[in-house]
């Protein structure tokens, strides 16, 4: 999990994330924490470790307890303010809504107005985005993911291993949420099992497009197969002093005599060199980058 920390120089608490704050008082309850703005923060006696003292920067979390009072946690909830998972439903009020475990002795609420049509019961399984509400402060959960994604764009290279959440279909595949975080999808193509919303599993990245979409893979093996490939075309670059008349231009059949592969895969191997800074890619072909000379 990637922790987002404050700078303890700043003591500001961040509501529903990690953050690091400064021990500034001890109490009968527990320890007092900076808090900032939100003055000081309670860590209870349950979360005090013997090493912990004045002066002492702690990782925390931050949420509300059942008085709505800031309370400072050294437990790890399954998902911060701005992330989305699948978490089960405990209870539910019929008067406001239902009530999730996501991993701290006070569980997380889902207001019936954020449930749009879905009628949930105990036992269920809900997918959803967790944000602090900016009129109560209360960190709330909503099944209305698509208000809640983020706008920038996600950084990661081809083959980088992800976490999958599905979360629904499309005319194209399987919608789903990467690293708690990012819309993906799944096509159908790039697997041949029956997912549902909730499946959970590793999966790669395969692209992420100019206008931040992603695409998946079920498995790794595709990008193992370009890097395959690519150090193919590397040996046979170096054996060629460097230089081939090569390209994305070339016909199959003169790559499959050449490289032995399809002109997909050489095309996927020629990418993953690029990327790599490895190779230029020219109107006459491929060459060693100079840096690679050297």
């Amino acid at each position: 999990m990637i922790f987002e920390v404050n700078d303890p120089q700043t003591h500001m608490a961040h509501i529903g994330k990690f953050n690091t704050l400064r021990i500034v008082e001890p109490s009968d309850h527990g320890l007092y924490l900076d808090g900032g703005e939100h003055d000081s923060i309670l860590l209870p006696n349950r979360y005090v470790t013997p090493d912990m003292k004045i002066g002492d920067d702690v990782e925390v979390f931050i949420y509300n307890d059942s008085e709505d009072r800031l309370v400072a946690t050294t437990e790890t909830p399954l998902a911060q303010a701005g992330e989305f998972a699948y978490l089960e439903v405990i209870s539910v009020n019929e008067r406001v809504g239902a009530f999730l475990d996501w991993g701290l002795s006070k569980d997380l609420f889902l207001p019936f107005r954020e449930q749009g049509d879905i009628s949930f019961t105990v036992g269920d399984g809900a997918i959803v985005a967790v944000y602090v509400d900016e009129y109560t402060n209360r960190i709330v959960a909503s099944t209305r993911l698509h208000r809640h994604m983020p706008e920038e764009k996600a950084d990661y290279e081809p083959g980088a291993p992800v976490h999958v959440l599905i979360y629904g279909e499309s005319p194209l595949g399987f919608k789903a949420i990467v690293d708690k975080r990012y819309r993906a999808l799944l096509y159908y193509a790039e697997t041949s099992d029956k997912l549902e919303a909730g499946d959970q599993f590793t999966g790669y990245i395969k692209k992420v497009h100019a206008n931040g979409n992603i695409d998946l893979r079920r498995d790794p093996s595709g990008f193992k197969r370009a890097e395959t490939v690519s150090e193919q075309i590397m040996q046979k670059l170096e054996a060629a002093g460097g230089k081939m008349p090569f390209n994305d231009k070339s016909t199959p059949e003169s790559i499959r005599e050449t490289f032995d592969t399809s002109k997909k895969a050489f095309k996927q191997g020629i990418g993953v060199l690029y990327k790599q800074r490895k190779i230029l890619i020219t109107e006459e072909g491929i060459e060693i980058t100079q840096a690679d000379n050297q």
